[in-house]
């Protein structure tokens, strides 16, 4: 197809639905008019796609269709399906892709915080690193527990802050070093603190105060590494797409990730910051905390499982992402 005919003769049609779009009021012939002509250039994008779909003027349809969509439906009820889709559908999508990894990331977490507090508690020279003995009393029994003083204000605390650790192993991902880093400095300073809690005879109170929110919360953080990690290997390993786009479209779907986290950490943040410090016998703390990780699980699992099946990746729709080549393969 002779994309320059094609645009010369459709062109006009174009230009009048971008001045309908554009325009404060329509009256009935005017409406009337917008409706036909999106369908019309509906129709032009559809066959510009399968016959020659040059990025460019694919964009240009593309978005052009979009603001002709809100324009005839109207922007609050497609606004609120919108976000509904995104939680039901593009974010269990996407951490449900990162599953494998996650799991890959969990592993390695737990093996390195063994090792390490197995490490400082049988070694008297890394117990030593630890601090002077005096130091170690005052924190084994003061100051690990009354860190979890519950408090509207913690809770807020907690959550921005691995938040914000989740954000950042997700942006700087495709660096594959930043992931690798802040995932090992955590994994040595949690097994290197159950080590000293249990040279100190207190390994029951550390399990204790970890397992309520931690659950949830070092999984968030094993999700965010993991997605990390498989942007950088996109980079390293893009497939049959060019390396650019395919960098592209996981870059956003992983973004999704660190989106759907946030709410998984605000739920980690309430129980460390309620739940964990507060009064209640140490068997419900925990229960706690189990519901919330295997709420978590049910809702990737579930939901994910059936958007995979239905072909979304968490990733932007093709309007809202832009239009990306064919490649074969």
């Amino acid at each position: 197809m002779d994309l320059d005919a094609f645009s010369a003769v459709h062109s006009a049609a174009w230009d009048r639905l971008a001045v309908l779009v554009r325009r404060r009021r329509l009256d009935g012939a005017e409406a009337d008019e917008l409706v036909r002509l999106y369908q019309e250039v509906a129709t032009h994008l559809s066959t510009v796609r399968s016959a020659a779909p040059d990025p460019v003027l694919v964009t240009r349809l593309s978005d052009l269709l979009t603001r002709a969509r809100t324009r005839i439906s109207g922007a609050h009820d497609p606004a609120w399906s919108d976000v509904v889709r995104y939680a039901t559908v593009s974010v269990p999508a996407a951490l449900y892709r990162v599953r494998w990894w996650t799991l890959g990331v969990t592993v390695a977490f737990l093996l390195v915080s063994v090792v390490a507090g197995w490490h400082v508690a049988t070694d008297a020279d890394a117990l030593a690193a630890m601090g002077t003995p005096a130091e170690q009393e005052q924190y084994v029994e003061e100051a690990f527990a009354s860190y979890y003083d519950p408090d509207v204000s913690f809770a807020a605390m907690v959550w921005t802050n691995n938040a914000w650790i989740s954000a950042l192993l997700v942006a700087f991902g495709v660096t594959g070093v930043l992931p690798l880093y802040v995932l090992w400095q955590n994994a040595f300073s949690v097994g290197a603190t159950g080590g000293m809690m249990a040279a100190h005879g207190e390994l029951d109170l550390f399990l204790t105060l970890i397992a309520p929110h931690g659950q949830l919360e070092l999984t968030s953080v094993f999700v965010a590494g993991a997605a990390g990690l498989k942007t950088f290997w996109t980079l390293v390993d893009p497939g049959p797409r060019r390396r650019g786009a395919a960098l592209a479209q996981e870059g956003r779907a992983l973004v999704t990730c660190a989106v759907g986290l946030v709410g998984a950490l605000a739920l980690s943040g309430v129980v460390e910051g309620f739940v964990t410090g507060s009064g209640l016998p140490w068997w419900l703390k925990i229960a706690i905390g189990t519901v919330a990780l295997a709420a978590f699980w049910t809702y990737v699992l579930v939901l994910g499982r059936r958007a995979v099946a239905a072909g979304e990746t968490g990733d932007l729709d093709v309007d809202r992402a832009g239009a990306v080549v064919p490649t074969a393969g």
